[in-house]
């Protein structure tokens, strides 16, 4: 089938459009390369620079190319950047999907697969971080994406049988492609794995602790990491579970095991042989205490297997990738 991609040239996008095509999907891509490259776009894809919010653009590609599937990925994603400008959030990342999915409703798409946060839940009391746990978002980030979640909620009900999605939640994704063709290269990133690979790799001066104060082990944060192919494969999967038929869902993306900030510094440490600086901070706002997944539903439903399922080899991936990022950027547009 043709599944239209927005955002297929950023990080996650990217790896999922590598998938897509090598299933056998005809995609086409949308990306106004905000944080995207050209580059990382999979050559057999059709790639269209334009704005996933460009309602009568979207609604023009959509009738072009029959799509009938799409996956969202185009969003504004940095935390203390959304803590400090809500508004661009809100523009980018509610109106946006706002546009699009009115383009997709008059157009007939019936499935619609989105790009959701952990952060949607804010600072569960929950160990493990369940679908069913309140949502309660502690910054404009998560605020915007469960606002796309509600539209989402709110279609499906007043469409019927005429349009269902699957919104995914992404707990903190990192690494890189094992075969060293692709991974994370968006410009300024604030993703700790990332940030740590840069330091390792003599591009950054010091990786920076953002509070060591916490009531955890270590007094840092903890997350959940997942590898980006594995993060990929789930959307596939989520692709064939509406093609069956299933219904709208919501599926955390993780895999159940908690690292904390030193622990992940330690870990790039040992991949890299790199002894690079750390400097401790005070907390950073916006960032919840920790956020483990309870990712049992998108096994259970989906049939998500998830392959990557080691710190040190999500860690090693990604530093493999950023110890020679320069020789993919040089081909950079």
């Amino acid at each position: 089938m043709s599944v239209l991609v927005t955002g297929g040239a950023g990080y996650i996008g990217s790896h999922t459009v590598h998938q897509l095509v090598e299933a056998g999907h005809n995609v086409i891509v949308v990306d106004n390369f905000y944080s995207g490259h050209r580059w990382a776009v999979h050559p057999q894809a059709k790639l269209i620079e334009a704005d996933a919010g460009d309602r009568s653009k979207m609604a023009e590609v959509i009738k072009e190319y029959d799509i009938q599937s799409v996956i969202h990925f185009a969003a504004h994603m940095v935390v203390p950047e959304s803590v400090s400008n809500p508004l661009k959030y809100y523009l980018n990342n509610v109106a946006t999907s706002a546009n699009l999915l009115a383009a997709c409703v008059e157009s007939g798409v019936d499935k619609f697969i989105f790009s959701s946060t952990a952060a949607v839940y804010g600072n569960p009391d929950s160990v493990l971080v369940s679908e069913d746990v309140p949502t309660a978002p502690i910054n404009p980030y998560g605020t915007t994406k469960l606002i796309t979640e509600w539209m989402l909620r709110d279609l499906v009900d007043s469409h019927k049988e005429k349009f269902r999605f699957v919104a995914l939640r992404y707990f903190n994704v990192a690494g890189a492609k094992l075969d060293g063709k692709l991974g994370q290269a968006t410009p300024n990133a604030t993703h700790l794995i990332k940030v740590t690979c840069e330091a390792a790799c003599g591009l950054r001066e010091s990786v920076s602790i953002f509070g060591t104060d916490y009531p955890t082990t270590d007094g840092t944060c903890i997350r959940d990491y997942i590898h980006v192919d594995d993060l990929a494969r789930a959307h596939l999967d989520a692709l064939a579970y509406l093609e069956r038929k299933g219904d709208s869902a919501t599926f955390n993306c993780g895999y159940g095991n908690g690292f904390s900030v030193r622990a992940v510094l330690e870990t790039v440490q040992k991949v890299s042989g790199v002894d690079f600086l750390i400097c401790e901070e005070k907390r950073r706002a916006g960032d919840p205490v920790s956020l483990i997944a309870n990712a049992d539903r998108i096994r259970q439903v989906l049939g998500w297997q998830p392959k990557y399922n080691d710190l040190e080899l999500i860690c090693r991936s990604a530093y493999q990738w950023e110890s020679q990022l320069s020789i993919h950027a040089k081909v950079a547009v």
